[in-house]
């Protein structure tokens, strides 16, 4: 048996607890901070047999994977412009999501 500690972005915890549990998959969620920016995570805690492993980490990489997403950032004309106090948007690729996976091993597990 095998206990999976998955940290992901608070954003990507609903849709990835719902694909888990749709596969049957139990999940203990844990609220945490940290990181560079010291922004919140979710810590999932997944116990499951040895030959589920790679399953269960093919939907944490699916559902909370990094992705590339396209944010609007505005640049401010300054009194040196044409139009001054005017906001241009420009899209800008930005890297989103990203879960950090550890695979622990388990010597007994009680369900009492």
């Amino acid at each position: 048996m095998k206990m999976i500690l998955a940290i992901l972005k608070n954003d990507d915890e609903q849709a990835t607890i719902a694909e888990l549990n749709k596969k049957h998959y139990f999940v203990t969620k844990l609220s945490s901070t940290g990181g560079f920016l010291k922004q919140g995570n979710t810590s999932l805690l997944i116990g499951v047999d040895d030959n589920k492993v790679d399953e269960v980490c093919g939907i944490l990489k699916k559902m909370s994977g990094m992705r590339n997403e396209v944010q609007c950032l505005s640049s401010y004309a300054g009194t040196d412009s044409m139009y001054p106090g005017v906001s241009t948007p420009y899209p800008i690729d930005v890297q989103e999501g990203g879960v950090t996976i550890f695979v622990l091993p388990v010597e007994q597990c009680y369900k009492i």
